[in-house]
């Protein structure tokens, strides 16, 4: 009888050591999603409130109105679409050249034997070592001399920026490219050259279908990348029509006696409308193309 009730005991004992675990997972995941999402709540409130002060921001604002979205779609002093639209052409062009360029170029490491190919390689990891911001000078310097040979590319233009982009993508995502089409076997290769498939036709209609979950988080990646960033767009970019929206941004926090945190907090959230489009549109073809890499690489 005695064995009986500790058993039964014993059980219940389990049972409630299993709902306070379950209890406990629970609270820190709510207290992991409210600390998370917290920030973006305080945005939004603040894009709310006409008072454009942060020192009297609360999460829900007594009168909250669309005024700040109102003034920073129709000021003409700050053409937000304009810069909107400059980052975004920005990004996406930049992401089309850098995945092409990088298809290619890890095609090449991965399915071709050439002299030095593999202190290439390690150059290129190398290169990746040294944080970005240490060649700010070179590059506006690089940038400016051949603005003065050709225009097109110097300071203050779109395609220049690009250039730059371009110049520091495409690095670590060879390497994460050629990884990819390391773990496609050669068997394709070769029997695709049986059937007399040139290098091209054996690129394009059989190993790219393979590496679309792999491209498919590059160009992501590299898309949130550029469009999120400030500093070499702040270096290289001086007109306001130029400006993209990480810059233009700026201006509304910049002026010392003027600064209107309501207007900038309206143009963060519209700012951040594509990223999450992207996300959207993308997820499945995201969580596929990572966990297929973290196992094929």
């Amino acid at each position: 009888m005695s064995s009986t009730l500790s058993v039964k005991e014993l059980r219940s004992s389990k049972k409630r050591q299993k709902r306070l675990g379950i209890a406990l997972r629970l609270l820190l995941a709510v207290f992991l999603i409210l600390f998370s999402i917290f920030p973006v709540l305080w945005i939004v409130s603040a894009s709310l409130n006409p008072s454009d002060s942060l020192s009297t921001q609360r999460l829900i604002p007594a009168n909250a109105s669309l005024s700040n979205y109102r003034e920073l779609l129709t000021s003409p002093t700050f053409p937000f679409t304009t810069w909107l639209w400059n980052s975004i052409k920005i990004a996406s062009t930049t992401t089309i050249l850098s995945v092409s360029i990088t298809t290619l170029a890890a095609y090449a490491f991965s399915r071709f034997r050439f002299s030095q190919r593999n202190n290439l390689l390690r150059a290129i990891l190398l290169i990746q070592v040294f944080p970005s911001l240490l060649a700010i000078v070179a590059v506006f310097l690089l940038i400016s001399e051949i603005g003065s040979v050709v225009p097109r590319f110097g300071l203050d233009t779109h395609a220049g920026l690009i250039l730059v982009y371009l110049g520091g993508a495409m690095g670590i995502n060879i390497w994460l490219m050629k990884g990819f089409f390391d773990s496609i076997p050669r068997d394709i290769d070769e029997s695709a050259m049986v059937d007399g498939a040139s290098h091209w036709q054996i690129f394009t209609r059989l190993l790219l279908p393979l590496m679309r979950p792999i491209l498919v988080v590059i160009a992501i990646l590299s898309f949130i990348g550029t469009y999120g960033d400030f500093i070499m767009a702040r270096i290289l970019l001086k007109s306001t029509e130029q400006y993209t929206l990480m810059v233009g941004l700026f201006i509304f926090t910049s002026n010392q006696f003027a600064q209107q945190w309501g207007v900038f907090a309206a143009g963060a959230l519209l700012g951040a409308l594509p990223i999450m489009i992207v996300y959207i549109l993308l997820q499945d073809q995201i969580v596929g193309g990572l966990t297929q890499g973290a196992v094929k690489g």
